[in-house]
């Protein structure tokens, strides 16, 4: 397995968000955590990424412990983090937000080698270079952020509600975009309120409900249940 998370328990704000967790990403997987609104999915992220510490359990990333370690040290490991707030700098340009995901290789000749991947992936970001990353849209700053990490040269690859705040016609290009990243060898673990569409790409899915794992399996199984789509998924 890529990723392993193995019984983590974090608190946020002095009570459990995510309690005996434990799920695994195998290489080339698309896996989506699922679960209602305050179901601790953004804690599980946040504390994969190093930015929430865990009181308890291990995630393992490669076959090394990495819970623990700094924000910047996992993304060198490999991991990239898009958090549902997009976390971009919105005076600054285009470009300048693309530049900032390059700091691991600054220096290298090839710093800007994965560029034209991203604009292969996301064209019109490539027509909006000179512009301040707040004067985008919505799905723009979205196609934006995931850009950035992808300059990281993540092999695991976490987006949290890539989605959120998108008018509907773009929503299709982010879910595009995801299949062709994995396509190009990175793995996924996302968390996405659109469960139809999510489940219709991703390999396997965990359900996540006030804090704790009560599901996983297929994801095409987990879709196609009537009984799970009503009580556990909403669809």
């Amino acid at each position: 397995m890529l990723l392993e998370v193995r019984s983590l328990s974090t608190a946020y704000q002095g009570l459990l968000a995510i309690q005996d967790v434990s799920l695994s990403v195998a290489k080339g997987e698309i896996v989506v955590v699922a679960g209602a609104n305050g179901a601790g999915k953004s804690t599980l992220l946040k504390s994969i990424a190093g930015m929430e510490r865990p009181r308890a359990g291990e995630v393992v990333f490669d076959g090394a412990r990495i819970d623990g370690l700094p924000g910047h040290l996992i993304t060198a490991r490999g991991i990239a983090y898009v958090p549902e707030n997009k976390r971009l700098f919105p005076r600054l340009s285009v470009a300048d937000n693309l530049r900032l995901g390059r700091y691991l290789y600054r220096g290298e000749p090839d710093a800007d080698g994965p560029l034209e991947r991203v604009f292969a992936l996301f064209p019109r970001l490539k027509e909006r270079l000179p512009q301040r990353a707040a004067t985008l849209s919505g799905g723009e700053q979205q196609m934006l952020a995931i850009g950035r990490a992808l300059m990281t040269r993540p092999r695991l690859l976490m987006l949290d509600e890539p989605s959120q705040g998108i008018m509907p016609k773009l929503v299709d290009e982010i879910f595009s975009a995801i299949e062709t990243i994995r396509a190009a060898g990175v793995t996924i673990l996302l968390v996405e309120q659109r469960l139809a569409e999510s489940l219709s790409i991703a390999d396997r899915a965990y359900v996540l409900q006030t804090g704790r794992l009560i599901l996983t399996g297929p994801a095409a199984t987990l879709r196609d249940d009537p009984e799970v789509r009503r009580a556990h998924l909403g669809i």
